[in-house]
């Protein structure tokens, strides 16, 4: 699973990364990816919980149009689980990673979540995501 301390907690991070990152749709879910670190200008610094634990970060995003309490809590562990199995994949170890749940995710496994997740962070528009570039190379496209 994904510890605490590699998951997005800030409304600011999770805003930044859904607006201005590198978007992969897959069946179920779609994934937001944004560099982290001096390319991002924060007025606050570099987060000290970031420059301490190494990323990436995960944040996710399960509306009620998943289902309800229930359902969205186990589909979040999937998504956890999916992440911890394939965050090597990430194109930077200063990512963040934000995973906003489509409807279908409530009826797939874990192992089903994790191929998705495999194959949307070997995508091509992932794989040139540049960790020292301002944005990414893929930021924007599919909008």
């Amino acid at each position: 699973m994904t510890a605490s301390s590699h998951r997005i907690s800030r409304g600011s991070d999770f805003s930044r990364t859904l607006k201005s990152g590198a978007r992969v749709n897959a069946r179920d879910f779609v994934v937001h990816l944004a560099p982290v670190g001096p390319q991002w200008p924060d007025p606050t610094g570099l987060r000290r919980d970031v420059a301490m634990t190494g990323g990436p970060w995960l944040g996710l995003v399960v509306s009620k149009s998943v289902g309800n309490a229930v359902v969205r809590h186990a589909v979040a562990r999937r998504l956890r689980a999916a992440f911890a199995a394939t965050r090597h994949l990430c194109p930077a170890v200063e990512t963040y990673v934000v995973i906003r749940a489509r409807r279908g995710a409530a009826d797939r496994t874990s192992e089903e979540l994790a191929d998705q997740l495999r194959s949307a962070l070997t995508s091509r528009r992932v794989i040139e995501m540049t960790p020292t570039a301002g944005t990414p190379t893929g930021a924007g496209v599919g909008r």
